[in-house]
């Protein structure tokens, strides 16, 4: 039996409150078929997620017979956690910070899923709103939406999908270092043979949950994996990375193992990328084929990726969020440390994928291999597309292509992205693309969250680093 409870659609913004009685009774009445059919199915409670700027999932649950009026009504939530660190302390920002007020989570009912690996749970994505109906302008999710809006304004459509990278370790205190269920050699097959079990029980939650998945496979670090999804719109896979990765957690915990998403796990050894892949469409055409630029791209897809590549190193104040994420972010790691582009070239930050000749013209998309899973991919989509928006009014250009390893030309040849949060938080701050899509005070949300993540880590070691954040995400 299928796990969803209605067909995954792409994501719309959620109605407001105040004005319309009927969308409200509209929301209500889907709820009310959708907990009954939960109920039957020994559904007790429905979790309802968003992202924070530090890139946690938080989340509120509900009762199922609740699900009804928390459709109509949403549930309360503080806008607090718009400026709560990795570490759950709390900053503040011009706009939002403090004790006082409160939101309402309003369910996206198109993704109302049932857990596989949770018996008894279902959960939803929010939507997050005044009290007065209006939209939260701290909402990471509504902002993504409002870049789909700005691509689809100019008949732009976009695919994206976030490749999922996690470690697996043995339970035990989260304190101690990280011991391995399999030593097996990286991409070995020795590695599924050693955690078939696992893996077929993930693969199968997943189906269950009606993902498609493309593949699994064994990553390079120890106990590392990582699973591939299909492209989807870009707030459908924002909300995709955050039911993969809970499942992922879910079945590790029924298999007596730890999942750690975080950038670095071991201070000195490969990270978790959360890479970005990205696809521009007009109609049915895929913008990434048939055009007079560089391997095929027409001028609007080269635009759109010039105009990414550009904005990178701002980019990775939501892309590469955290402290830790420069323990990854290094040069012949295949993350991406340089800013340039190439053809499946997994060094560049911006590796074009053309796809293998006579495969359709969905194959066709550019990976942004810089980025990472602590970033909230609401922000990452959602900063992304306002970047490559703004490349296309810019009619920008790609520079020349990178065909080989950056780290092997000469120094300052290839520009290297900045390599400390620090650093970031400059880019940040002069990046006028993403203060004007984000808004003021999400950004400057964000701003506060980054300087704060900067200031509590400011001293700590490689390795101190590694371990704050590695049961954290």
């Amino acid at each position: 039996m299928s796990t969803t409870v209605a067909a995954q659609q792409p994501a719309e913004p959620a109605e407001t409150l105040s004005v319309p009685a009927d969308a409200r009774a509209e929301r209500a009445a889907r709820a009310r078929v959708a907990a009954a059919r939960l109920a039957a199915e020994g559904v007790a409670g429905v979790m309802l997620s968003w992202v924070d700027n530090a890139g946690l999932t938080r989340v509120k649950t509900v009762p199922v017979r609740r699900l009804e009026h928390t459709a109509a009504w949403g549930v309360g939530a503080a806008p607090c956690f718009d400026v709560f660190l990795v570490d759950d302390s709390i900053t503040t920002s011009r706009h939002i910070g403090g004790p006082a007020g409160d939101l309402r989570l309003i369910p996206d009912l198109g993704r109302l899923t049932r857990l596989a690996a949770q018996p008894g749970w279902a959960w939803a994505p929010a939507d997050r709103y005044a009290q007065d109906g209006t939209a939260h302008p701290g909402c990471q999710r509504q902002f993504a939406q409002r870049m789909v809006a700005a691509a689809g304004l100019r008949g732009l459509e976009v695919r994206a999908g976030i490749e999922v990278e996690w470690v697996v370790a043995l339970a035990g205190p989260p304190e101690q270092p990280p011991v391995y269920p399999t030593h097996g050699p990286a991409y070995g097959m020795h590695r599924v043979v050693d955690m078939s079990d696992y893996l077929r029980d993930l693969l199968q939650a997943l189906d269950e949950q009606q993902l498609t998945v493309l593949q699994v496979h064994p990553e390079y670090a120890p106990g590392q994996f990582e699973v591939s999804v299909a492209a989807e719109s870009p707030v459908g896979a924002a909300d995709t990375t955050v039911l993969v990765r809970q499942t992922i957690r879910a079945v590790g915990l029924r298999h007596g193992l730890r999942t750690s998403f975080a950038p670095a796990v071991e201070p000195d050894a490969v990270g978790n990328g959360g890479h970005l892949h990205l696809s521009l469409w007009r109609g049915e055409r895929n913008l990434g084929q048939g055009g007079s630029g560089p391997y095929g791209l027409t001028g609007e897809a080269e635009s759109f990726l010039a105009g990414v590549l550009a904005e990178l190193p701002a980019l990775l104040a939501l892309g590469a969020p955290s402290p830790a994420s420069y323990l990854r972010l290094v040069p012949q790691r295949w993350a991406g440390a340089y800013q340039c582009w190439g053809l499946e070239n997994r060094e560049a930050a911006l590796r074009l994928i053309p796809g293998p000749p006579g495969e359709g013209v969905g194959s066709a998309n550019a990976e942004l291999k810089c980025f990472d899973a602590a970033a909230n991919p609401y922000l990452l989509i959602g900063a992304a597309l306002a970047a490559g928006l703004a490349g296309i009014d810019a009619r920008r250009v790609l520079p020349v292509e990178v065909p080989g390893d950056p780290a092997a030309l000469s120094e300052g040849e290839v520009p290297r992205l900045p390599g400390s949060l620090l650093e970031v938080i400059a880019e940040y701050r002069a990046s006028g693309v993403l203060r004007e899509a984000l808004g003021d005070p999400l950004y400057e949300a964000v701003l506060a969250v980054r300087q704060g993540e900067h200031e509590l880590f400011a001293d700590s070691t490689p390795e101190q680093l590694a371990a704050a954040a590695r049961w954290r995400y």
